[in-house]
Formats: structure tokens, sequence, C-alpha cells
């Protein structure tokens, strides 16, 4: 199983979206500053993920997820506390 996983600070705004077959040990290596794009913006907590079958669909949909409609579509729909 893969997961596009979406991560945000717990010290600013800062919401990252990325891709894997492990999400425990993906949110580890954020909060221990492997990764470069997000070590400046730790500690993170884990918001929300979505699962499919293969890497090539979590790659297709976190690519997708990066884009302006994708952003929209997760503020509006996955990580909005709203009830809709």
């Amino acid at each position: 199983m893969w997961y596009v996983y979406i991560i945000k600070s717990l010290t600013s705004d800062y919401i990252y979206i990325g891709s894997t077959n492990d999400i425990k040990r993906r949110l580890e290596e954020h909060n221990n500053g492997l990764n470069i794009s997000t070590k400046h913006y730790r500690p993170f907590k884990l918001e929300a993920y979505v699962a499919v079958n293969t890497e090539s669909k979590a790659r297709k949909l976190e690519k997708y997820f990066k884009t302006g409609s994708g952003k929209a579509i997760l503020k509006k729909r996955i990580l909005s506390d709203e009830a809709t």
C-alpha cells in the first residue's frame, strides 16, 4: 500500500505533501530534519493521508495535490474542519 500524506508544521502555516509506503517512518524523517524542504519548519503533525494500491498512483495523486486546483480540493474537502 502507498500513501499520499499531508503534514502541517506546528510552528507555522507550512503544509507539505508527499508520498511514501511507510507514513510513520516518513513523518519521523521530516521531524528529524532529514528532508531539506521541510527541516526549517519542524516539528510536523500528520493532517491527512490517502491510501492507494501502487506507487505510480501515489506519485500522480501527489503531483495533482501540489497543483492549484489540487491544493484547493485539499483545503476545501480534506483539511477543512467544516462538515459539508
